[in-house]
C-alpha cells in the first residue's frame, strides 16, 4: 500500500491522513529491522552464491537479530 498524496486542488481527509500515519508507523519499525539486518556484511551487498544459502543465512541473521533484541529488554 502506498500513501496518498495531497494536491492544492484536492487536499487530504481526516481518513487519509490517518491511513498515512499508520502507514508510516509500520514503514518505520520495518525500517528498523531492515537496519538491525544489514549489520552484518552478508545482506549488504549483491549475494553471489547459490540462492538456497542466501534463505537460510537471512534466517539465520534473523534469528540473531530477534535473539539479541530479546535479551535486551
Amino acid at each position: 500500500m502506498t500513501t496518498q498524496k495531497a494536491t492544492r486542488a484536492s487536499p487530504l481527509c481526516t481518513q487519509q491522513r490517518q491511513e498515512n500515519r499508520e502507514l508510516a508507523y509500520t514503514r518505520q519499525g520495518m525500517e528498523h529491522v531492515i537496519r538491525r539486518m544489514k549489520v552484518f556484511r552478508v545482506l549488504k551487498g549483491v549475494y553471489r552464491h547459490r540462492r538456497r544459502r542466501f534463505a537460510l543465512r537471512v534466517q539465520l541473521i534473523a534469528a540473531l537479530c530477534n535473539l539479541t533484541r530479546a535479551c535486551q529488554s
